[in-house]
């Protein structure tokens, strides 16, 4: 009755709503809308269209200046950045450098917790000779100063006044830069309303108005979609297959590109079988990653075959990933000593909560015996799974997932350093090649030369099989027909929302 009386009221609101207003959902209350606390997806989304950094990526997934008017490195250790001039906050005072120092000090303030300090852990100083320029020192070579500066800046004549910040009111009413505002504090489970920023520096949105409305059920979500009462949304390939029925697509347009993330099935290194690397090749060899794909997906993700993102300066465009080749995979278990007789054996944890995951381990597990492989699987609550299983290396091997990103870091999973208790290679993956070209990438600033040291680093860890490495499914989203203007990138298609306009 609850759920019922809950759409009835959304959908009031809906009508009430003006022609020039866009609708979105939101499936659970932000905490705070401070790009320096934001730590849950939403209090994130919401504060990425109130705050700027000094940078940005732009369509093609390259750093270029936001409030920042240019940059350039006056030594490998040191970074001078020239703001622009004329940008104001909501409440109409001028952004200054005395803002930038403001947001490194706060960010560093014992008042504060927040995982992005360690961003930051290279800073040795931040200066601001005048009120436009800010330099900033690292103490050695850094290959996230530019990237880091992408963050959320506060302003300083607000903030400076709160005695405690994490509780502050500025985090449910905040103050920024960005092309949207908020004009009263958002409350728990309502609805949140963004203006646009007339004063926007680059232009004022022409989509003069956003709602988020709070929806917190998935299934009531999708069914305001289907009823047209939401411009834009996240689809299942379930969803959109099976479920959006035939007039769908005359409401909305739709956009696929690939998420962020990637699943993998990993081996615990320490396992005599697995140290044998023709066994772990021939599992990866035995893996039809498409055929997964097709069943899970509907075919809307791709295969995965390395830890770095497709189409990014750090994904090798010479590599040419190993298919499915079970004939091979038979070959090198006889290699290694194995056959109908003496069968590899071992067993795959994963995690409840995720059937995806459950589904894709059932049909590895089929797909396996037909090469004489026999895996068991064994899935657990996903704190027991990570704290008896996963952290303490208890496990042959694991069914897990990581995000992805356009400039990745290489260090926490791939480096040695990070096979210790509580680090993330728990598989135990050494090669010295691959820390060295880790800790040289760290040390440098120049993004081309960083690359195409991670270009090496992915076809060595490809090459020595500590994970198999499955797929990546598809983001799927629709946006109503009624705007225009929408251009799909490596970063996403609401990179340019600021052009989106609503048709007449």
């Amino acid at each position: 009755m609850k759920r019922w009386l809950g759409i009835m009221l959304f959908l009031t609101g809906m009508l009430l709503a003006d022609s020039a207003t866009f609708h979105r959902a939101i499936s659970s209350s932000p905490t705070r809308l401070n790009p320096l606390l934001a730590t849950d997806s939403s209090s994130s989304e919401i504060a990425d269209w109130i705050f700027n950094g000094l940078l940005k990526f732009d369509a093609d997934g390259s750093i270029v200046p936001d409030l920042a008017q240019s940059w350039h490195f006056e030594d490998n250790r040191t970074l001078l950045f020239k703001l622009r001039q004329g940008v104001r906050w909501h409440d109409g005072h001028p952004f200054t450098a005395r803002d930038v120092k403001f947001t490194y000090d706060f960010l560093r303030s014992d008042k504060v917790v927040t995982p992005y300090k360690s961003d930051f852990k290279y800073v040795k100083s931040v200066e601001t000779p005048d009120e436009y320029t800010v330099r900033v020192h690292y103490a050695q070579p850094y290959f996230k100063a530019l990237s880091i500066w992408m963050m959320g800046m506060l302003p300083e004549h607000l903030w400076k006044k709160e005695k405690d910040p994490m509780r502050s009111r500025l985090n449910k009413l905040p103050v920024g830069t960005g092309p949207y505002k908020m004009t009263k504090p958002f409350g728990i489970n309502e609805r949140i309303v963004l203006k646009a920023n007339e004063h926007y520096y680059e232009h004022p949105p022409f989509i003069k108005k956003q709602i988020y409305h709070y929806i917190g059920d998935p299934a009531t979500e999708f069914m305001m979609l289907k009823a047209g009462k939401l411009d834009i949304g996240g689809l299942s390939p379930l969803q959109l297959t099976r479920q959006a029925g035939p007039g769908f697509r005359e409401k909305y347009a739709i956009y696929e590109q690939l998420s962020y993330s990637y699943t993998y099935l990993g081996f615990n290194l320490r396992d005599p079988k697995f140290r044998d690397r023709r066994v772990r090749r021939a599992i990866a060899l035995g893996i039809d990653r498409q055929e997964i794909i097709d069943l899970l997906f509907f075919s809307h993700g791709s295969p995965c075959y390395g830890p770095f993102m497709p189409g990014s300066a750090v994904y090798p465009k010479d590599f040419t990933p190993e298919g499915y080749n079970p004939r091979k995979a038979k070959e090198l278990l006889k290699q290694a000593g194995y056959d109908t007789k003496h069968p590899l054996k071992f067993t795959l944890v994963t995690n409840t909560g995720n059937e995806t995951r459950i589904y894709a381990a059932q049909i590895i597990q089929q797909q396996l015996l037909k090469i004489g492989v026999q895996m068991k699987i064994r899935t657990m609550e996903w704190q027991a799974f990570l704290n008896t299983v996963v952290f303490p290396r208890h496990f042959e091997a694991v069914l897990l997932g990581w995000s992805l990103s356009l400039i990745p870091d290489a260090y926490s999973i791939w480096h040695s350093d990070g096979d210790k208790k509580g680090g993330f290679n728990f598989v135990g993956y050494h090669n010295p090649q691959v820390d060295r070209l880790i800790k040289e990438s760290e040390r440098l600033v120049d993004p081309e030369a960083f690359a195409a040291n991670y270009r090496k680093i992915f076809k060595l860890i490809v090459r020595d099989y500590p994970y198999v490495f499955l797929y990546i499914p598809n983001s799927i989203t629709a946006v109503s027909r009624r705007i225009k203007g929408v251009t799909p990138s490596i970063i996403g298609i609401q990179h340019n929302f600021i052009d989106w306009k609503i048709r007449d």
